[in-house]
């Protein structure tokens, strides 16, 4: 719940863009069925999956889901 509540923290300050900065957050778009949305680290397990509408930089979290191996 930390990690998520920092990954917001960012996002609201600095916006999307910022996370690849932190390379803890892995930040990186998806393809196949998810093409046009990102996902976070936020642990081992966990994964934010976002998407990003740039036009008035809104922030959509689509789903906080453990990655499955």
């Amino acid at each position: 719940m930390k990690k998520y509540e920092l990954w917001k923290e960012i996002i609201f300050r600095h916006g999307p863009e910022k996370l690849r900065e932190f390379p803890g957050f892995q930040d990186e778009s998806l393809g196949g069925e998810l093409a046009g949305q990102r996902s976070s680290r936020l642990s081992l397990q966990y994964r934010v999956i976002y998407s990003v509408d740039r036009d008035v930089v809104t922030v959509y979290v689509l789903a906080i889901t453990p990655h499955k191996y």
